[in-house]
C-alpha cells in the first residue's frame, strides 16, 4: 500500500527545509534505512533515511525547493501502485497559500507506467554504500565530487553521522586560508557589482526567533563593570597547574552558573500563561558560524568544574563550526552568553535567545587607569550588558543577580568552593 513520506521536523525550531539533494529516483527500490535525501534545517544539513520499503513513485519537492515541516516528500508504494488519491486528499500542515502553491508546483516528477515490454531506458540505480577508507568515511557521491574538483578528503570535515563526508560538506568546502566571502573575488574600479546568495535555513530562523524576541519581549538592560585582575591571576594559576587550559569565557560561565543558581528569578522562562522557575543550569554559549550563529548548551553549568566546563564548550564549539551537533546539543537552555571580547568590542546588548528570560552580552577585557584606595592605578575591567525579559525578570532581580555574578569574578574561589 502506498504511503506517505513527509518533509520531517529535524530540530525545535524547524518550521521548513530545504531538500538539499535527492539520493534516490522514481522507479528506485528503497528498503528500510537507506539514505533517500539530504534535507537542509535552520542549524545543519541532515541526511534523511527511509524508515519503509518499497518503490519511490513520487517526488513531492524538488531539490532546492523549500517547504514546510509536514509536507508530502515523498510516496512510497509498490511498482505501479495509484498514488495520486494521495496527494489529492492531503492537506499541507501549517503551509501559506504562497508556500503550498510553489511545494504544488514542484511536485512534478512521478513513476512510469509499469510495462511488460522491454525498453530503452537507463537501468534503475542501486544503493550505493558508504565508502570508509580506514581514515574517514565519504558517500559516493561525495566522493565523486571531490575527485571532479581536486579536493582533499583528508582537509574536509563530515556532518554526517560518525564524521561521514557527503555532498554538503563538498559544495560548502572552502579550502584552508580562504575567506569566506562567495562574492567575485575582484571588483572592477568605477563598477557598481553586487552578490546575491540564497538565505539559508539557519540566517532565516535567526531572522524569525530573533525578531519575535525582540518585538514580543519587552527587552530592558543593565550594565555592570567587572574587575578582572584576580581572574587573570586565578588563570594564570590554573593553566600552570593542569593539562587543560581554561579561557577566561569559561570563568564567565562558571560564575554566571553559581549565580544563578542564588537568583532562580533570572533562570527562567515566560511561558504566556505561567512563568518557569528552572532548578537547573544549562548555559547557552553563542558560536558564531559560517551561516550565522549557533548556541549549544553546558547542562547543569553549576556542578561542573572550570576544567569540564572548558573541555566541553570547546567540544561543543568545534561540533557547531563542523555542522555536527545533534538536537540534544542545542536545545534545553535556561540561560545564555554572548562574548565578543576576542572581537575587541568592549560592550554591546544581545537580543534575548527564547526561551530564556535573560541573555548576558560579554566585552573584552580593557586596561585602564582605576582608582584603588584613592590611587589611580592600572587595572583591567570588563564591561557586562544582561538583557532582560521584563515580563518575567524586574530590575531589582537583574541588579541582584549582576552584583553576585561581579562578587563571582572578583574573588574566583567564591565560585571554586
Amino acid at each position: 500500500m502506498a504511503e506517505i513520506i513527509r518533509m520531517p521536523k529535524l530540530s525545535d525550531t524547524m518550521t521548513e527545509g530545504v531538500v538539499a539533494e535527492w539520493h534516490k529516483k522514481v522507479g528506485d527500490t528503497i528498503e528500510s534505512g537507506e539514505l533517500i535525501a539530504d534535507i537542509e534545517t535552520d542549524k545543519a544539513t541532515m541526511e534523511f533515511e527511509s524508515f519503509q520499503d518499497g518503490v519511490l513513485l513520487y517526488i513531492g519537492i524538488e531539490k532546492g525547493k523549500t517547504a514546510p515541516v509536514d509536507s508530502i516528500l515523498a510516496i512510497l508504494g509498490e511498482e505501479g501502485e495509484e498514488f495520486q488519491s494521495l496527494i489529492d486528499n492531503d492537506t499541507l500542515p501549517g503551509a501559506s497559500d504562497e508556500t503550498t502553491e510553489e511545494v504544488v508546483e514542484s511536485k512534478t516528477e512521478v513513476a512510469p507506467a509499469p510495462t511488460s515490454a522491454p525498453t530503452s531506458e537507463e537501468p534503475k540505480s542501486t544503493p550505493q554504500p558508504i565508502v570508509n577508507d580506514g581514515e574517514f568515511k565519504a558517500s559516493p557521491l561525495a566522493r565523486k565530487l571531490a575527485n571532479e574538483r581536486g579536493i582533499d578528503l583528508n582537509t574536509v570535515s563530515g556532518s554526517g553521522d560518525n564524521g561521514r563526508i557527503v555532498k554538503a560538506d563538498i559544495d560548502n568546502y572552502r579550502a584552508p586560508g580562504a575567506n569566506s566571502y562567495k562574492g567575485s573575488a575582484v571588483a572592477v574600479a568605477g563598477q557598481e557589482s553586487y552578490n546575491e546568495v540564497p538565505t539559508s535555513q539557519m540566517r532565516k530562523t535567526i531572522a524569525r526567533r530573533l525578531s519575535e524576541s525582540k518585538f514580543s519581549a519587552p527587552h530592558f538592560y543593565l550594565t555592570i563593570e567587572v574587575d578582572m585582575d584576580n581572574v587573570i591571576a586565578a588563570r594564570k594559576a590554573v593553566n600552570a597547574a593542569q593539562d587543560t587550559k581554561v579561557s577566561f569565557n569559561d570563568f564567565v560561565v562558571k560564575a554566571a552558573a553559581v549565580a544563578l543558581k542564588k537568583h532562580p528569578g533570572v533562570n527562567s522562562s515566560w511561558l504566556g500563561d505561567r512563568i518557569r522557575y528552572n532548578e537547573h543550569v544549562n548555559i547557552g554559549v553563542a558560536v558564531a558560524v559560517e551561516d550565522g550563529l549557533l548556541v549549544p548548551v553546558v547542562r547543569f553549568a553549576d556542578s561542573k568544574s572550570l576544567p569540564q566546563i572548558s573541555t566541553e564548550v570547546k567540544e561543543l564549539a568545534g561540533k557547531a563550526r563542523d555542522k555536527k551537533l545533534q538536537p540534544q546539543e542545542w536545545e534545553g537552555n535556561t540561560f545564555s552568553i554572548s562574548n565578543l571580547g576576542m572581537y575587541g568590542i568592549e560592550s554591546f546588548t544581545a537580543i534575548i535567545n527564547p526561551p530564556d528570560a535573560a541573555i548576558m552580552a560579554i566585552g573584552g577585557i580593557i586596561e585602564k587607569p582605576v582608582v584603588k584606595n584613592g590611587q589611580i592605578v592600572p587595572g583591567h575591567r570588563m564591561t557586562v550588558t544582561l538583557s532582560c525579559d521584563h515580563r518575567v525578570v524586574d530590575g531589582a532581580m537583574g541588579s541582584e543577580f549582576l552584583n553576585t555574578f561581579k562578587a563571582m569574578l572578583e574573588q574566583p574561589v567564591l565560585m571554586m568552593a
